[in-house]
């Protein structure tokens, strides 16, 4: 992306100049909701994301500018606060700071503007971009790089569990700190132990359809990781050993069905399949069978509508016109509730798919989708 203006704004507003960092969105091909249940997902960085101009201010100020928030977009706060600002999003960098100094990095104070072209609220974890990128920052600049990256990832997920209100899993930090162009990551969120995967398929394009329905994970995310706590509660006190749901299998959930809510037993199930579903990817993409990760990806979106109770009319509308166009593999992506589709979807058909998905959408809901070409990209780093 072209950083003039924030390079510009970043002066006009401090009078100097700073260094610049960059962190990636993401895309996950498959293994949605696993990763809180220690099992795999199949994530990706991508080539958009957040770009934060950052300098050393010599006091113990926290001065925040975001350019792309048109209102309340500036934000100071002080380093010996307690209190968390009052704006959600300087929460973000106000909690990868104190978990930063949780593992011994004092942060001193700093002027930062930051800026994206990672699209907000559309699934591609720009929440997980903006942690990654300061903590990426603020490690180098005030610690010599000392921290490694798996705990930088681990400083994100702690700043949404503590500091944000949502109870998120790994794969969306550690696929913006890790990610690598041409690449696909293998992440065992149990063991943590990753393998990157060749991507480049030959004839197909990966394209994003944003539904313009805007997700608020929060309670709704808090909610299905519950029902996933409570299968394994049941399934703990049966047979013991259990610590998640990776520890399970089909024979165990139905052992206790008739013990949890109906609703826990259909989101369990969800994810016992799901994780299922990305070995079965693994071994296609090691073969290059394209079309049988498009069918995993087809069976993912419907559990998630189905049984995890996710998704959302918009996007299973945009999934169904991705059936019917012979789009490959379609499934929603994210938390859920609203976001984008993502589409593998062979060349030749992208055009008319991508034409007819945004007619028959914006005419059913009266909304014109925006789309995304994507290609995976490589992590957080120093411009």
């Amino acid at each position: 992306m072209d950083n003039t203006v924030l390079r510009n704004r970043f002066r006009d507003m401090f009078g100097h100049e700073g260094d610049l960092y960059f962190s990636p969105g993401r895309i996950n091909l498959i293994g949605e909701h696993t990763d809180y249940n220690g099992g795999f997902v199949f994530p990706g960085a991508i080539d958009k994301g957040i770009t934060a101009e950052i300098c050393r201010n010599g006091s113990r100020k926290v001065r925040l500018l975001a350019i792309d928030i048109e209102e309340d977009n500036y934000v100071e706060f002080s380093l010996d606060d307690t209190d968390k600002p009052s704006r959600h999003w300087a929460c973000y960098i106000f909690g990868v700071c104190k978990e930063l100094e949780k593992r011994g990095v004092h942060p001193g104070g700093f002027n930062a503007a930051f800026s994206g072209d990672i699209p907000l609220g559309a699934g591609l974890s720009s929440s997980a971009a903006l942690e990654s990128v300061f903590a990426f920052a603020l490690n180098a600049m005030f610690a010599d790089g000392r921290v490694d990256k798996f705990e930088l990832a681990k400083i994100g997920q702690a700043t949404e569990h503590n500091y944000c209100g949502v109870k998120c899993g790994i794969m969306d930090q550690f696929a913006s700190v890790f990610g690598r162009k041409g690449c696909l990551i293998r992440l065992d969120c149990r063991s943590l132990e990753y393998e990157y995967f060749p991507f480049n398929p030959t004839g197909y394009d990966l394209v994003l359809i944003d539904s313009c329905v805007k997700h608020s994970l929060g309670t709704e995310y808090n909610e299905r990781r519950e029902s996933c706590e409570n299968a394994v509660a049941a399934m703990n006190r049966l047979f013991g050993g259990v610590e998640t749901l990776r520890d399970a299998d089909y024979s165990m959930l139905d052992a206790v069905k008739d013990e949890i809510s109906g609703t826990d037993y259909l989101r369990a199930r969800y994810v016992l399949d799901e994780k299922e579903r990305v070995l079965t990817v693994c071994d296609a993409l090691n073969k290059g069978d394209y079309e049988l990760v498009g069918r995993k990806m087809y069976e993912t979106h419907w559990g998630l509508s189905h049984d995890y109770t996710a998704s959302c009319p918009e996007l299973d509308f945009l999934v169904e016109t991705a059936r019917e166009c012979g789009v490959t593999g379609s499934r929603m992506m994210g938390g859920g509730f609203g976001g984008c589709s993502i589409n593998l979807v062979r060349r030749t058909l992208r055009d008319n798919f991508i034409s007819r998905a945004t007619r028959e959408y914006s005419r059913k809901f009266g909304i014109i989708p925006k789309v995304y070409r994507v290609i995976t990209g490589d992590g957080s780093r120093k411009l």
